[in-house]
């Protein structure tokens, strides 16, 4: 497959609402998910929306490696029209980069548990229920189907930084949290 492009902050696609797959060109679809996910692995990402490689459409791709979720890890996953309902209202700051704002790191509040459904790329409903890791990134990727990146999330631009330095906010965070 093909490794594609991907937009970066200030390029209109990423702030626009992308539109449902309400008719799905199969194969056309799996040949773009197949690139999605490559140029996920090769960026190197845990997840990417439509909208990040240029098409202002509802589709994710996402992983999450064992390691990153408490041992269970998440295959690639192709979902379609997404959507994301919390489970709780319990909020937990972590620390997210984005491949649409590279070099960038910021400290952003996310749901703890949510739910999300969506379809593959066979039209078959996935419904899962999702924690920790797993949830902050389908949140992220949800979020670019509406037009909203990470520091949009944040309400304070200190906590950004440069993903080199970012080890300095997660010490500085730790140090406050009682």
């Amino acid at each position: 497959m093909s490794v594609l492009r991907i937009a970066r902050m200030g390029h209109p696609v990423l702030r626009r609402t992308a539109v449902p797959v309400t008719s799905p060109d199969e194969s056309a679809l799996r040949g773009f998910a197949a690139d999605m996910i490559d140029t996920m692995h090769d960026a190197p990402g845990v997840g990417l929306a439509a909208p990040q490689v240029y098409r202002g459409i509802r589709m994710v791709v996402f992983r999450v490696p064992a390691d990153r979720s408490g041992g269970e890890a998440v295959p690639p996953t192709v979902l379609i029209d997404p959507v994301v309902e919390p489970l709780t209202s319990t909020l937990e700051w972590g620390m997210e980069g984005c491949l649409s704002l590279p070099g960038l790191r910021g400290m952003v509040p996310r749901h703890t548990r949510i739910g999300y459904r969506g379809r593959t790329l066979d039209g078959t409903v996935i419904e899962r229920e999702a924690h920790g890791f797993h949830a902050r990134v389908v949140q992220h990727e949800v979020d670019h189907l509406d037009g909203i990146l990470y520091i949009d999330r944040m309400d304070d631009l200190r906590l950004l930084s440069f993903t080199e330095e970012a080890h300095h906010l997660m010490g500085e965070q730790k140090e406050e949290q009682p």
